[in-house]
């Protein structure tokens, strides 16, 4: 039975080569446990639905967007993940199993689908963010694709040190601060953010943030 409609955005996410991991049951646990950093906001918190694949939704791309980059953030180097967003309608069929459908969700199943087609091509190997839309009343979608794919590739290209960097700083913390823990010059930190773009993928994802 249909429980209702709404527009929101829909975020469909899965583990990338997860049936290559030692230890499947550590993988799922690490997964779930940044789920939990997400649901602020959610009108659907993500959980997992089958096998290594997760779903959610939110009031705004923004926010789904913004969500998918946090996940990213809390499991990698290690965990690797890729994202299909999807903006419209969603009418929840059974919301005890977690069954949806309607146009925005299919979007995001859509862009879940691009996002891993776009990484077998040559020179979008890095590419693990797409954007959607299950109507016409959008008209930010190129735009929005072209953001995401620019910082996908920045944050396919950072090493270990520049992602806890990075992840210090999306949450406000000063480039001094970062720099004791890691053991490091202020101006070490300083120059790597300039070098890797740290400080455009923070700016970037706020601006990103702001999408309704």
């Amino acid at each position: 039975m249909k429980l209702g409609s709404s527009p929101r955005a829909t975020l469909i996410g899965d583990v990338v080569g997860s049936r290559h991991a030692t230890d499947r049951s550590e993988l799922h646990l690490v997964v779930a446990s940044a789920l939990h950093r997400v649901v602020a906001g959610a009108i659907d918190p993500p959980a997992f639905t089958v096998g290594d694949e997760f779903q959610g939704s939110y009031p705004t791309a923004g926010a789904a967007i913004d969500a998918a980059l946090s996940l990213r953030l809390a499991v990698a180097p290690d965990i690797d993940v890729r994202f299909g967003i999807g903006w419209g309608t969603v009418t929840i069929l059974d919301a005890d199993a977690g069954i949806q459908d309607g146009p925005g969700w299919w979007a995001a199943r859509d862009a879940i689908k691009q996002t891993a087609e776009a990484q077998r091509q040559p020179g979008f190997t890095l590419v693990r963010t797409t954007f959607r839309a299950g109507d016409d009343t959008r008209a930010d979608v190129a735009a929005v694709n072209a953001a995401l794919i620019c910082r996908d590739h920045l944050l396919g290209s950072l090493d270990e040190r520049s992602l806890r960097i990075l992840r210090g700083l999306m949450t406000g913390r000063t480039k001094k601060e970062l720099a004791a823990d890691e053991g490091i010059s202020p101006s070490a930190v300083s120059q790597r953010a300039g070098r890797d773009g740290l400080d455009l993928i923070v700016l970037a994802s706020q601006y990103l943030r702001s999408l309704p």
